[in-house]
């Protein structure tokens, strides 16, 4: 298990505060193994150009401030963060916590589930409603865009898996097959196939037009918690279908999905061959570690490069071509890691304490999402 990393934190709203007059934040280093430095940040005003003049504690150094940035440092420590407060923010869309966010390809809709019962689809530009998605009996944990921007794919509690029309919110097909929870949900190519995970421990391949399992892709006893589809090409041995694929299934020649399970490891199975990544006709771990946790999300960052996020606030970093030990584990929280997403040459990662980060490419800083306020942030897109 990797040890968490020395990182300072600041105050979800400082954005806010430190518009006021003699406002002022907490702001802390925590360092393994020591107590934590804390301190305060204190606005002296507010600049010509409406950004705020900052003073820090004696602990720390403001370094740089703009509108929506504020650069710390911790001298004792040798470690500075950049701090990023929103840009914008939706409050009326849901009543009560969001479970699980997307925004469509062309950037001008989301959709996203509550707790509060509701699965909207919404504009981005304005937050206006355009479409409620009514017919999940229970809570819905995962939705997905098409490539299209005119569908939308769903999994929930009540063991369903819908397409959805953005434009009239009537559902377009139900595939039913799972014995528990959807997990997680993913699009294969242009949509015409689609993946869901359940707490069943099966992973499934659909037609999503038809709304019939084309091919049960793994089946195992332990929950799947998160899954992941790449086009890996020649990278490794995806093997070749001992049975002439259905004319249903397009798309999945050449891409490798990645199970994240409750078994705290991670499973690689050719989409086309339902082979395992070493070639294998039984579907086995390529991943295991003894001291890490179960994993609640995984991702690609690139053909070959896989992260995954753990339960015990570890991100390991594998590469599929040689996936018996990782490329790298690091640790920026002590909380789960609940989501991962490519962001340019990086990714982005939210934990169960509110806290989302960006880490640098070729350096140890890391850019840290603010806002939240230590609400659990479940999806980042």
């Amino acid at each position: 298990m990797a040890a968490a990393a020395t990182m300072l934190s600041i105050q979800g709203d400082w954005d806010q505060v430190l518009r006021e007059a003699e406002g002022e934040v907490w702001v802390s280093c925590r360092i393994p193994g020591k107590p934590t430095i804390r301190g305060s940040l204190t606005s002296k005003g507010i600049s010509s150009d409406e950004v705020p003049e900052v003073t820090a504690s004696e602990e720390f150094v403001v370094q740089e401030v703009t509108k929506n940035r504020i650069t710390v440092s911790c001298p004792e420590e040798n470690i500075s963060s950049t701090f990023l407060s929103p840009y914008a923010s939706f409050s009326h869309i849901h009543e009560k916590n969001v479970s699980y966010l997307d925004i469509s390809s062309g950037g001008d809709l989301g959709v996203s589930s509550s707790t509060d019962q509701t699965f909207k689809v919404w504009e981005t530009h304005n937050t206006e409603v355009k479409s409620v998605l009514e017919g999940h009996t229970r809570d819905v944990f995962s939705c997905k865009f098409f490539p299209s921007g005119q569908e939308v794919l769903s999994g929930g509690l009540d063991s369903l898996v819908k397409v959805w029309s953005v434009n009239d919110g009537s559902c377009l097909a139900t595939m039913k097959g799972h014995r528990g929870s959807i997990l997680d949900i993913a699009v294969v190519a242009d949509g015409q196939n689609v993946i869901s995970s359940g707490q069943d421990g099966t992973a499934r391949l659909w037609d999503s037009a038809q709304g019939a399992c084309i091919a049960v892709v793994d089946d195992s006893y332990s929950p799947i918690n998160a899954i992941a589809v790449a086009e890996v090409g020649n990278a490794v041995n995806l093997g070749s279908p001992k049975e002439i694929p259905s004319s249903r299934e397009v798309g999945t020649e050449g891409k490798l999905v990645v199970l994240a399970r409750e078994d705290k490891s991670l499973e690689g199975v050719s989409l086309h061959s339902r082979q395992s990544v070493n070639g294998l006709s039984v579907i086995r771990n390529f991943l295991d570690f003894e001291d890490s946790d179960a994993f609640n999300c995984c991702t690609f960052i690139s053909s070959v490069g896989v992260l995954a996020g753990g339960l015990d606030g570890n991100i390991i970093h594998v590469d599929i071509r040689n996936p018996k030990s990782a490329v790298e584990t690091v640790s920026w929280s002590e909380t789960p890691v609940l989501s991962l997403v490519p962001f340019r040459d990086t990714y982005v990662a939210s934990y169960g304490n509110g806290t989302c980060y960006i880490p640098l490419k070729g350096s140890e800083q890391v850019l840290q999402l603010t806002g939240p306020n230590r609400q659990p942030v479940f999806q980042v897109i």
